[in-house]
Parts: structure tokens; C-alpha cells; sequence
């Protein structure tokens, strides 16, 4: 299978959507059509090595970029006073 050519427009999008904390794969796939798999090897063929690792690092098991680590609250949050 061939690798898919990208704009430069395109693949600066997807590295600054990658880097926000705010933003999840789960909605960079919905927004951009890139599964995370995807964005992980965008991301690596456009970092540097170093850069690469810390992108890498910081976003493996962070729950805001990953949908399916979040908890779903069930019902009201009761606070202990």
C-alpha cells in the first residue's frame, strides 16, 4: 500500500492538533480522517528524532488524548463537605 502524499498545510495542521493537550485522536480523526495510528506515523516521518519522543511520551496514556481512557461520569458528583 502506498503512502498517501500530504500538503505542507495539511501535515501542520495535524502536527498542531497532535501537540494540544485539548484535542484528542478521536477528534482529530473526526475533524482531519486520520485514525491514530496515522497521526503517530505523520508525526514521525515529520519530527526529528528528539521531538518525536517527547510528542511520543507526553501523549501515551494521557487521558485527554485518548477518548477511551476517559470515564463517563454517572450521575451527579456529590461533594464531602
Amino acid at each position: 500500500m502506498k503512502n498517501p502524499v500530504y500538503s505542507d498545510g495539511f501535515i501542520s495542521e495535524v502536527i498542531s492538533l497532535a501537540w494540544a493537550d485539548e484535542v484528542s485522536f478521536d477528534q482529530i480523526k473526526l475533524r482531519l480522517g486520520l485514525a491514530e495510528a496515522d497521526v503517530i506515523k505523520l508525526m514521525r516521518g515529520n519530527l526529528k528524532a528528539a521531538s518525536f519522543k517527547v510528542w511520543r511520551a507526553r501523549v501515551s496514556g494521557r487521558k485527554t488524548k485518548h477518548s477511551k481512557l476517559l470515564r463517563p461520569l454517572s450521575g451527579p458528583i456529590l461533594l464531602d463537605l
